[in-house]
């Protein structure tokens, strides 16, 4: 294995969590979230050769994980690389009916919204938020406001 390919694989296992929870909002059901949690693995290692450090890796790793969640859509493909193990997604082992209230109504919100709100569950500041989203801060404060009164809203429906 080579040295890029051990490093690749080791921010992916520090990162899980990140490409997770984009998933998991991203997509309802088990067998989705698995197809897009291998698809955005592709497309991270697709990507990573172009990867400069301008910005922190879990910067960038959202803007790809979010862009590939926004524009694949569910089609049968088979991928294999020789790039090692990449862990698999995990599962959930217990029920938590608040956490999937909140995520049924984040799967609610658009694109846009989705990604500004999974960026700020993950407790990204506002300026490297506003930088992914490619938004002025101010911009970003108004819209995550909106986005909290929405899912608010959505939750107490």
């Amino acid at each position: 294995m080579s040295l890029q390919e051990e490093t690749f694989l080791k921010e992916i296992h520090k990162h899980q969590a990140l490409i997770q929870r984009i998933c998991h909002i991203y997509r309802d059901n088990a067998e989705d979230r698995e197809d897009l949690f291998q698809e955005m693995i592709y497309q991270l290692w697709k990507s990573y050769p172009k990867f400069e450090s301008r910005s922190k890796i879990s910067s960038w790793m959202y803007r790809i994980c979010l862009n590939t969640a926004i524009v694949t859509f569910r089609k049968p493909r088979l991928i294999t690389t020789e790039i090692g193990s990449v862990p698999e997604p995990a599962t959930e082992t217990h029920d938590d009916s608040d956490r999937e209230a909140l995520y049924s109504a984040i799967r609610k919100l658009n694109d846009s919204e989705k990604a500004i709100i999974t960026l700020y569950l993950d407790d990204v500041d506002n300026t490297e938020m506003a930088s992914i989203i490619g938004i002025s801060k101010n911009n970003l404060s108004v819209r995550l406001n909106r986005i909290k009164n929405k899912i608010r809203t959505l939750v107490n429906a």
